[in-house]
């Protein structure tokens, strides 16, 4: 029986290894393993990269929307922290960091439900909010590129004009996918990025970024990732110890010069995918609903009313799959508070007890892509 995995970074290695090393090699020689030269590299090439003025290497994806909500309460406000009276309205599904995040920073959430279809925020639920009387209340929005598929940006870019409220991407998911030609990260007033292993552009351990074309924030988030100040024995604002670590931006580095083709290779896995299971009844495949949009499949993620027993079936037959995510933001403890309307939160709650996500790295050879297809035909056969 084959033993299929979600993610195998020993393959990777065995493919990009020599780069890998000889960044490693640098790092062990010159020895300067915190702001090392490799951090402001990795800085200056995923900005032209993205198409920004500014990339601050930061600790964490989760960290990378801790800080960019914090330097925007910071330049809007004139506070360290937005109040609890200020909303920012995110979805209802996706990781708990997203949500985290805007508690941690001051503020309160908003959940809106997704649109079915992409999994991503519902651009006409979020505008239903903001016309039903709570413009005056909410400050920002932050939207997910879930599953590495763009949100509708183009229209969320919209109502913040409209309404005066700031855009924060989170990003983690979508290192290189791209709406009309333009990067993702690139729209809001930040994007944020997780660099965790198991991303399209993963390190070796914890890392992120924030991306951004104002250069006051960029001011700011330098500042709050090492302790609030210029000077670290003389700070301004309430900060973190949140760097990103040198031996991680050197792997990064090595590695970004092929998330072009890796992104691509997921995308041929994904095509495999819609050709062969477009007609299996009992199974829902991810829509791609905006042409204009490039998505880099960092999950590819089906839908079935009976998914436990098909994770058992694919786990009996050697194939690994995840559940993201099994409970809805709304439906945790620490959420609970601040919950207007469940009965809104439908979609959510529907994709978290039937999203399956299976195999989509781009280690997966030919052979593998097609047994994972022929076993997910074989369920309830």
């Amino acid at each position: 029986m084959k033993k299929i995995e979600m993610l195998n970074l020993a393959r990777e290695y065995n493919d990009y290894g020599e780069e890998i090393d000889f960044a490693i090699k640098n790092c062990l020689q010159h020895q300067l393993w915190v702001n090392g030269p490799e951090v402001n590299q990795l800085e200056r090439e995923v900005s032209q990269y993205l198409g920004v003025n500014h990339c601050l290497g930061v600790s964490s994806g989760t960290d990378a929307l801790v800080l960019s909500l914090r330097a925007l309460a910071i330049k809007l406000k004139g506070k360290e922290y937005f109040g609890r009276e200020d909303e920012i309205i995110t979805s209802a599904f996706t990781f708990s960091a997203t949500g985290e995040a805007i508690l941690r920073s001051g503020a309160t959430p908003v959940f809106v439900d997704i649109d079915p279809h992409t999994f991503n925020l519902d651009s006409s639920k979020v505008l239903d909010y903001l016309e039903n009387g709570n413009s005056g209340k909410v400050v920002g929005i932050v939207p997910v590129h879930l599953y590495g598929q763009s949100c509708e940006i183009e229209r969320l870019m919209k109502y913040s004009r409209q309404f005066g409220l700031f855009i924060v991407e989170d990003t983690a998911q979508a290192f290189g996918g791209k709406f009309k030609e333009i990067k993702l990260g690139s729209f809001g007033n930040t994007g944020a990025f997780s660099f965790y292993p198991t991303k399209n552009l993963g390190c070796y351990g914890n890392g992120g970024m924030i991306s951004t074309n104002d250069d006051e924030i960029a001011e700011l988030i330098r500042m709050l990732r090492e302790h609030g100040g210029k000077n670290k024995y003389d700070v301004s604002h309430m900060g973190y110890n949140s760097r990103l670590d040198t031996l991680q931006a050197a792997v990064l580095i090595a590695k970004l010069k092929f998330i072009d083709l890796l992104n691509e290779k997921r995308r041929k896995i994904a095509d495999i995918y819609y050709s062969e299971l477009s007609k299996v009844e009992y199974l829902t495949l991810p829509k791609i609903v905006n042409r204009d949009a490039t998505h880099v499949f960092h999950q590819y993620t089906i839908m079935c009313k009976e998914r436990d027993n098909l994770q058992l079936f694919l786990s009996q037959n050697g194939i690994a799959s995840t559940i993201y995510y099994p409970v809805p933001l709304h439906q945790m403890k620490l959420f609970a508070p601040y919950i207007k309307n469940p009965d809104d939160l439908k979609n959510s709650e529907l994709a978290s007890k039937q999203v399956l996500s299976i195999p989509i790295v781009p280690t997966l050879n030919e052979d593998e892509i097609l047994y994972t297809v022929s076993i997910l035909k074989k369920f309830k056969n």
